[in-house]
């Protein structure tokens, strides 16, 4: 059973914990950390996208952030982070290798699997820019099918729309975006 911390509206913990399906079930806001990994390519900017495993219980296969996880009730956001990349990705990174990118929040109210799906998140937002070779990845089954990269503005594009292969969460690529400098609209 996940535990997470109830958190503000500016993602500090409030003292009180939630189970995970209540917290889904009610609306009730907590905090995930989003690990963007990226690359330049030929002087353009492309983010490594996961697609979810058809078990997920939100977005099933569906192109999401690179990696991205809820944050455990005590748990740092950056021990949260790392800890979703290697397990999702199988990259081992140190805190100095992430770089804090900002925040935002979600909201979402859904059917999936025939349940009722609220999320209210703070996520917090990360950049990782080592070299990785997807081929290398060593992917959780449960939770990712397969990794593609893709141009930051394939992306936006997509996210902007809500095409039906991707749930990038718009704001989140929005606050990469911005930490990257780059002019997307």
């Amino acid at each position: 059973m996940e535990i997470f911390d109830i958190v503000d509206e500016l993602g500090r913990p409030t003292g009180k914990t939630v189970e995970r399906s209540t917290a889904h079930r009610l609306g009730i806001r907590h905090r995930t950390a989003h690990i963007w990994v990226i690359r330049q390519r030929d002087g353009k900017y492309e983010c490594l996208l996961q697609k979810r495993s058809l078990d997920k219980d939100s977005f099933p296969g569906q192109y999401d952030t690179s990696s991205a996880g809820h944050i455990h009730a005590g748990d740092e956001v950056i021990t949260s982070a790392l800890r979703e990349m290697e397990e999702e990705l199988g990259i081992k990174a140190e805190k100095k290798d992430l770089k804090s990118a900002g925040s935002f929040d979600i909201k979402v109210d859904k059917f999936f699997h025939g349940e009722e799906f609220h999320d209210r998140e703070t996520a917090f937002v990360f950049v990782y820019d080592k070299p990785i070779n997807i081929n290398d990845l060593q992917l959780q089954k449960e939770e990712v099918d397969e990794v593609r990269w893709f141009s930051i503005e394939e992306t936006f594009k997509a996210a902007k729309i809500r095409e039906d292969w991707c749930c990038v969460p718009l704001e989140g690529l929005k606050v990469l975006i911005s930490y990257l400098g780059l002019n997307i609209n």
